[in-house]
């Protein structure tokens, strides 16, 4: 580990009156460990770095700052040199955890995403914005869109949620897009309400409010545009409008059709 890091971490647990024993103790480690990581043979793991960061108070960020360059990779800098580039103001994953029971994440403003067999939920507090996906249906803010379609094709074969998923993750692991990698989980209702949309050729089952969302946040995340970007929500109602409007003609021409038929 770095020296300056370790210097930190010394200075940080004498200003707080702790000894390498009372430190041990709150993080359930040994003494030893604690001393390592002060003499910079050892390095804390990440959930003692998170530990660390809120007994005293600070980020991650802070904890680790350092002047020293850190050496990057080829592949660090050809990220670099795409439209995602890095800043110091870029949000960073603060808590990740995979297991068996899911996926979850939290930055550090708060953020929350939950991956896991009950279903996903995304708690978005830089936007206020909350999605929940689960065998009750789909929510955003509370609000349901017309979900239906998902409790009744939710066992298709199209691996649409793992794909999903699995996108989500590798971004997160190799991006750190954990947000707004979220966004394509919206995918998931997008696409199983367009399949069963074209198959039962009834364009009024596809969910295009979540369409019209997820066009807002990507509009209000990319370009910070959120105010006219609610103007997408207009597009709904002209969405059914039309679509009703489709429908009634092609009645309107079957019944045409049966009326020459008759005669």
């Amino acid at each position: 580990m770095n020296i300056e890091i370790a210097n930190r971490l010394v200075n940080l647990r004498k200003s707080y009156n702790y000894s390498q024993e009372a430190l041990a103790e709150k993080l359930g480690i040994s003494r030893q460990a604690v001393s390592k990581w002060e003499r910079a043979e050892a390095s804390p793991d990440t959930d003692n770095l998170i530990l660390l960061a809120r007994l005293y108070g600070i980020s991650l960020d802070e904890l680790l700052k350092t002047d020293d360059e850190i050496p990057r990779s080829d592949k660090e800098t050809a990220y670099d040199n795409t439209s995602y580039e890095k800043d110091d103001d870029k949000k960073r994953a603060e808590y990740v955890n995979v297991s068996l029971k899911g996926i979850h994440v939290i930055d550090k403003d708060g953020s929350e995403v939950r991956v896991g067999w009950s279903g996903i939920h995304v708690d978005d507090r830089k936007t206020n914005e909350k999605v929940n996906i689960d065998k009750e249906g789909v929510f955003v803010n509370g609000v349901e869109y017309d979900s239906e379609w998902y409790k009744e094709n939710q066992h298709q074969k199209f691996p649409m949620v793992m794909l999903v998923l699995l996108a989500y993750i590798l971004i997160g692991l190799f991006y750190d897009l954990w947000h707004p990698g979220w966004l394509l989980f919206l995918l998931i209702p997008i696409w199983y309400t367009l399949v069963d949309a074209v198959h039962k050729k009834n364009a009024h089952i596809f969910a295009y409010p979540v369409v019209a969302v997820l066009a807002y946040l990507l509009i209000g995340i990319y370009m910070g545009a959120w105010h006219p970007g609610w103007v997408v929500f207009v597009t709904i109602p002209i969405y059914y409008t039309f679509v009703s409007y489709i429908r009634s003609l092609k009645r309107a021409n079957k019944k045409d059709d049966d009326i020459i038929d008759m005669d």
